[in-house]
């Protein structure tokens, strides 16, 4: 507990793309009231309504929308994302203003930004969450890397939720040669933890990241559990007002799950299919839990951490077109993710504000 803390309040605000950023602020919000902070939650779309779930006795703001567009077609990826950049950077400005007058008018004393370009200050500390020092874009790779780098020296730390050693999860992603930036590595963040429950379903079905992808993936699992063999838990992450639950012969179908019923169904599940974002990899982790991945088309950091991870015979993956229920077989051949020390020590941490 850090005693120094005086109830110092701090911004924390993820990107909403997806769930990933949002659910990983998880512990860290947790381990900010555990340490005699004040959390204020800042975001927009399903990001922030996660969060309200998950704290509703906090208090959330809402930013401008980066209104990130994925293709139908992955191909179409990057092309789509260049074309959404002056909306994206007009949100970026307007962020900039709105968090100078919300440290005026809630008297924050510290800043947590997880991949919020704009939610930054020079007058109180300022912190970057990312797994990416090196933004993958395929061939444009090196100077998307560049800006990114550009954009977190600004930063009075950076902090990388992976380890720094030869063993690690991110690969090129979260090390770079040469850094010059304050980095500083947190090991796997995870709101998860591991139980020791009897098995209820033989296979879990979740899935996350932003649309249309989220959909057409829904729909073609939807048809491919008819032939799994074995009970399924299917969560759609589709974040709404109410909790929908559906039986359908032998899937449980839901919208979305909070945290406890969620960390429990994955304790009762023997095996897991999702994406390959970086989240779901780190829970994974903390879970010791054997999957199979299916990346979000066009998106290169999804694409690279699925070839990475099956080229260390850790975890086996398909692309969405191609996969068939029958691929999950693979999982057994595979040794599974490592387990990595997960406890991170907040007050240390902390200790920049």
């Amino acid at each position: 507990m850090n005693l120094n803390s005086e109830n110092k309040t701090i911004l924390i605000a993820p990107l909403n793309w997806g769930l990933g950023h949002a659910t990983r602020c998880i512990p860290i919000i947790k381990a900010l009231q555990e340490n005699n902070f004040t959390p204020i939650i800042a975001s927009d779309g399903i990001a922030l309504e996660l969060l309200r779930k998950e704290f509703p006795y906090l208090k959330t703001l809402e930013l401008p929308s980066y209104q990130i567009e994925y293709a139908k077609n992955g191909k179409n990826f990057k092309w789509k994302l260049i074309k959404s950049l002056p909306k994206m950077l007009e949100a970026i400005r307007e962020e900039k203003n709105i968090v100078k007058k919300w440290i005026k008018k809630y008297e924050i004393n510290g800043i947590i930004s997880d991949n919020r370009l704009g939610v930054f200050s020079k007058n109180i500390p300022s912190v970057f969450i990312t797994h990416q020092l090196n933004v993958m874009t395929g061939n444009t790779t090196w100077i998307t890397s560049k800006l990114h780098q550009h954009i977190i020296k600004k930063y009075k730390a950076c902090w990388v939720p992976d380890i720094n050693a030869q063993l690690n999860l991110t690969g090129k992603l979260g090390h770079i040669e040469n850094n010059t930036l304050k980095v500083q590595y947190l090991g796997p963040l995870s709101r998860m933890h591991k139980m020791a429950l009897p098995i209820q379903y033989d296979l879990m079905v979740i899935l996350s990241g932003p649309e249309p992808q989220r959909g057409l993936l829904e729909t073609h699992l939807k048809e491919e559990v008819k032939r799994f063999q074995g009970k399924v838990v299917f969560i759609k992450g589709i974040i709404e007002s109410k909790q929908i639950k559906e039986q359908i012969e032998n899937v449980t179908y839901y919208n979305f799950m909070k945290t406890r019923q969620l960390e429990q169904t994955f304790n009762e599940s023997k095996k897991v299919l999702c994406r390959s974002g970086y989240t779901t990899i780190m829970d994974l982790v903390k879970l010791n839990k054997k999957a199979f991945f299916i990346p979000t088309p066009g998106q290169y950091e999804q694409i690279y951490l699925a070839e990475k991870l099956q080229k260390e015979g850790l975890v086996p993956y398909s692309t969405q077109e191609d996969f068939k229920i029958e691929d999950l077989s693979q999982i057994d051949q595979f040794k599974g993710l490592p387990e990595l020390d997960t406890t991170v020590n907040w007050e240390e941490l902390f200790k920049v504000f």
